[in-house]
């Protein structure tokens, strides 16, 4: 169902509105009970050296949190920015090139973090 202008524009749903939101809504709450983990986690070894902190991460409940909180993190913040830009960048270049320039930063720091924590799992076995 579109009005008469949107069918001559050729606007009208883009069929992803629905899942962008959905995702959005469901990192926050994953975010939740992940940054409740880590905020507890950072305490209770905050006189930690580095050795202790490469043991703590080394483990494999603490590195499965810790990639699962990296991985929903990323997601939310790309998605949220996009969000942002679609909203507010009226300029159709500088928005593509923003979203562009967001998601692949998020997806090389998501892809570093991720690998820095393998590194430590695997550097024991």
């Amino acid at each position: 169902m579109q009005s008469d202008l949107g069918r001559v524009r050729g606007l009208g749903s883009a069929k992803s509105g629905s899942s962008h939101w959905w995702t959005q809504r469901v990192t926050a709450v994953a975010n939740l009970p992940l940054g409740i983990w880590f905020i507890i986690s950072i305490l209770s070894g905050h006189t930690a050296d580095y050795d202790a902190v490469r043991d703590w991460l080394s483990s494999y409940f603490h590195s499965t949190m810790m990639i699962l909180m990296i991985i929903s993190v990323s997601v939310h913040f790309t998605h949220g920015l996009q969000v942002v830009i679609e909203d507010y960048v009226h300029n159709r270049k500088a928005e593509i090139v923003s979203l562009f320039l967001i998601k692949a930063v998020a997806a090389f720091l998501s892809v570093a973090a991720i690998v820095s924590v393998m590194r430590i799992v695997f550097a024991g076995a």
